[in-house]
């Protein structure tokens, strides 16, 4: 319940984060437009965006990279989301290390967008698929330990 809590916190943010990261890349691309780097002909901004595929691809890659970005930050930074740190969990490497950023990348994708969470229920470990395959666990932290948690992973 722990996992799933921190799930739909995290979620939220992920959201949120999206929305900003989107937010950005239209104003660029309203910069771009307007400057004449790209061409967005007689329609309105929005229209160019989705109907021209490079530059819908390019907006969805951008927004992407900033949700997956926040998620292989907080992982490879201090083993913590917000939603994990709300519900006192900590993603680790089995030996009680911090994870790198290589295995918090193969962790998010891993994920399967959180349905590698449903792994839990058929492994007697309850590790979820992305912690199998990125050699990571989640261990719940005393709520001492969560408060002297920093984000430098110390």
């Amino acid at each position: 319940m722990r996992r799933f809590g921190a799930i739909i916190y995290d979620f939220l943010i992920a959201v949120a984060v999206y929305m900003f990261a989107g937010a950005i890349g239209f104003a660029i691309a309203a910069v771009l437009s307007s400057v004449g780097v790209i061409d967005v002909g007689e329609g309105d901004l929005a229209a160019a965006i989705s109907e021209q595929a490079w530059l819908s691809n390019l907006y969805q890659a951008w927004i992407a990279f900033w949700v997956v970005g926040f998620y292989v930050w907080f992982w490879s930074r201090g083993g913590q989301t917000l939603g994990m740190r709300a519900w006192r969990l900590k993603v680790q490497h089995v030996n009680g290390q911090c994870i790198s950023l290589p295995r918090a990348i193969t962790r998010f994708f891993a994920s399967l967008l959180g349905l590698g969470n449903l792994f839990i229920l058929l492994n007697k470990d309850k590790r979820a698929l992305q912690d199998t395959l990125s050699e990571t666990e989640v261990v719940v932290l005393s709520m001492q330990a969560n408060q002297l948690k920093n984000w430098n992973g110390v």
